[in-house]
C-alpha cells in the first residue's frame, strides 16, 4: 500500500537564515523535494528562475489566484508570493516529502488544508542578532530593514502555530537540529 509523502513547512522572519537551513536541509540525504515559490518580485542577484522562485507579473499573479492554483498566497513588502497547489499535490502522491519555505501568513492558509503536515518555526537568536544579518546581507535599505525587523516581531509573536522552533543562533546546530526533526516525522 502507497502512502503519501509528508508535508514539511519552515517559516521564520526574514534574516533568520531560513534560505540557508532549507538548502542545507535539500542537500542532505533526507531526500526532500523542495516547493518553488511564484513571486511577483524582480529576480534577485543569484537567484535563478524555477529554481528560486517562478518571476511572473502580477496580472499574471492574479488571473492564477483566481483559477484556485494556489495552496496559499500572501503579501509581503508590496510583493506577492504563492505555492503552486498541483505540484505539491503531485509529490505528494508519488509518496515523497516535501519542503516549503513560508511566511505565517501562509502557514495559517496550508494548516486549514493540511494539517497533518509538521510546522517548523526558525527564530533568531534575538532582534539584534537580527538586524544585524540583515545589514550583513545588504540587500536592503535601512527603511526596509525597519519594515523587516516590525514584521519579524509580529511573525515571532505567532511562533505558536507551529510543531516546533529551532533558534538559529548558529547554523550548523541549527541545521543538526532540523533533520533531526524532519528523520523523526518521516
Amino acid at each position: 500500500m502507497q502512502t503519501r509523502g509528508q508535508l514539511f513547512i519552515i517559516s521564520a522572519p526574514s534574516g533568520s537564515g531560513k534560505t540557508t537551513l532549507e538548502k542545507m536541509l535539500l542537500a542532505s540525504d533526507l531526500d526532500l523535494e523542495k516547493s518553488v515559490s511564484v513571486t511577483t518580485r524582480d529576480l534577485r542577484r543569484g537567484e535563478k528562475e524555477g529554481e528560486d522562485y517562478y518571476f511572473i507579473s502580477k496580472a499574471g499573479f492574479f488571473k492564477r489566484k483566481e483559477k484556485g492554483e494556489f495552496l496559499e498566497w500572501a503579501k509581503v513588502f508590496d510583493y506577492y508570493y504563492a505555492t503552486p497547489k498541483k505540484r505539491v499535490d503531485e509529490i505528494l502522491e508519488k509518496s515523497k516529502n516535501i519542503l516549503l519555505s513560508i511566511d505565517v501568513q501562509g502557514t495559517r492558509q496550508i494548516k486549514e488544508v493540511y494539517p497533518e503536515a509538521v510546522y517548523i518555526f526558525i527564530k533568531p537568536p534575538n532582534l539584534n542578532e537580527l538586524e544585524k544579518r540583515l545589514k550583513k546581507r545588504k540587500t536592503d535599505r535601512l527603511e526596509d530593514i525597519k519594515k523587516r525587523l516590525y514584521l519579524a516581531k509580529k511573525e515571532m509573536a505567532q511562533s505558536s502555530l507551529y510543531d516546533y522552533i529551532v533558534v538559529n543562533d548558529r547554523i550548523e546546530e541549527a541545521y543538526k537540529q532540523l533533520k533531526e526533526i524532519i528523520k523523526r516525522q518521516i
